[in-house]
C-alpha cells in the first residue's frame, strides 16, 4: 500500500460513460480515490452513498471523488443510475490501478483464499502527491473522516 508524501501513481481507466481518464488530469484539484470491491453490494453501497450525498461539500473545497472497482464499465452504469451517484466510477478489470496502489491483496473470506480489492482511500493533494491513506475502510463514519481531513488539511 502507497504512503502518504510521494507522488500519485498516474493511470488511465474507463468512466462509467466508457470514456478514458487519466489521473493526473485532475491535477490543480484534490482527489478523493477511494478502491472498493464490487457494485451493488450493501457495504460498497452504502459507502458511494456516503460519497453521494456528500459531493457538493467536496466539490466546495475543489475536490473531486473518484470510485474505482473491478466491475465493468456497464455494472457502474447500472450502479450510478439506481443510486443517483453524482461522481465518477473508473473500472479497472485488470486491477492494474488497484496494483499501483497496493489495493489488490490477498483476502480470506469463511476459510477462503482468493485475490480482491481491500477498500481503501486516498487523498491526492493538487500538486499530485498523496497526502493521506486510509488502508483498510471500515464504511461507517468513513466519508466524514475523509471530508474533515480535506477541510483541514487541504483547504
Amino acid at each position: 500500500m502507497l504512503e502518504a508524501g510521494i507522488s500519485a501513481p498516474d493511470f488511465t481507466l474507463k468512466t462509467t460513460e466508457g470514456h478514458e481518464v487519466t489521473l493526473s488530469e485532475f491535477r490543480g484539484k484534490n482527489v478523493v480515490l477511494y478502491f472498493y470491491p464490487k457494485d451493488m453490494t450493501p457495504g460498497c453501497t452504502i459507502e458511494a452513498c456516503d460519497f453521494r450525498d456528500q459531493n457538493s461539500l467536496f466539490k466546495e473545497l475543489d475536490t473531486v471523488v473518484l470510485g474505482v472497482s473491478p466491475d465493468p464499465v456497464e455494472k457502474h452504469q447500472k450502479f450510478t443510475e439506481k443510486h443517483g451517484l453524482p461522481f465518477t466510477l473508473l473500472s479497472d478489470p485488470d486491477h492494474a490501478a488497484s496494483d499501483l496502489y497496493g489495493s489488490w491483496q490477498l483476502k480470506k473470506n469463511y476459510g477462503r483464499e482468493y485475490m480482491g480489492i481491500i477498500r481503501s482511500t486516498f487523498i491526492i493533494d493538487k500538486s499530485g502527491k498523496i497526502a493521506k491513506v486510509w488502508p483498510k475502510v471500515r464504511v461507517k463514519g468513513h466519508v466524514e473522516e475523509v471530508y474533515q481531513f480535506v477541510k483541514e488539511q487541504l483547504e
